[in-house]
Parts: C-alpha cells; structure tokens; sequence
C-alpha cells in the first residue's frame, strides 16, 4: 500500500514540477487537488496506457521507441480530460505544451522512482 501512496505522490510532483516549467500548463488548485490528479495519471498509465501501447508497438518500432513519447502525451491529455469534471484545476493549453509537460513528467518521474527505490525488485532467497 505505501508503494502505490509513493508512486501518487511521485506523479504529484512530477506533474507540479510540469505546472512550475511549462507555459500553457496550469494548476489553479489546491495542493491536495494535486495528490487526486496525480492518482488520476496513475490509474490512466495503469489501465489505458498498456492498450494503447499494444495497438501502437509498430509504430514503436518503426521510430525506435520515440512513439512512446506522444504516447505519454496522449496520456497526460487523457488525464487532464477526466479531471476536468472533477473541477481539480488543471489545464493544458494545446498539444505542444502537453508534449513538453509529458517529457519533463516522465524525466522527473524516473528521477524520483530511482531515488526513493519505488521501483527496486526485492529478491527473496530460501
């Protein structure tokens, strides 16, 4: 439980990290509207990212991986959308502000999963 608790908070920050960088990317919440959008982009990268990353592995392929950023993208414009209606605060202003926001996401979340070992496999022997 407290791995998937760190995991939201990781997606928190990473994305307020996102709202601070980036023009076009807003947050007029409050700091704890933050922690639900950031469940929110767990629950979308855990359900509807592996979908959509089946029906584009060949695309994936023919760009040597680089499909995956727009694939973040998408990801990042999902969440936004499902948030709206929760009146959470966030809002992006086009695509290419969401194509930057997703590569600042995804950068400062594999920072922060490395340091807090939220990723680490633990390895038991008999």
């Amino acid at each position: 439980m407290s791995r998937i608790i760190l995991r939201i908070m990781i997606n928190a920050l990473s994305i307020g990290i996102a709202v601070k960088v980036i023009d076009g990317i807003a947050f007029t919440g409050e700091w704890w509207k933050m922690i639900i959008i950031g469940a929110v982009f767990g629950i979308v990268n855990a359900f509807i990212k592996p979908i959509v990353t089946f029906f584009a592995i060949p695309l994936i392929i023919f760009t040597l991986g680089l499909f995956t950023i727009f694939i973040n993208t998408l990801m990042l414009i999902i969440t936004v959308q499902l948030s709206e209606p929760l009146n959470l605060g966030l809002s992006i202003n086009g695509f290419l502000p969401a194509l930057k926001g997703a590569i600042i996401i995804s950068v400062v979340s594999i920072l922060l999963s490395w340091i807090s070992g939220v990723n680490k496999i633990k390895i038991y022997k008999n």
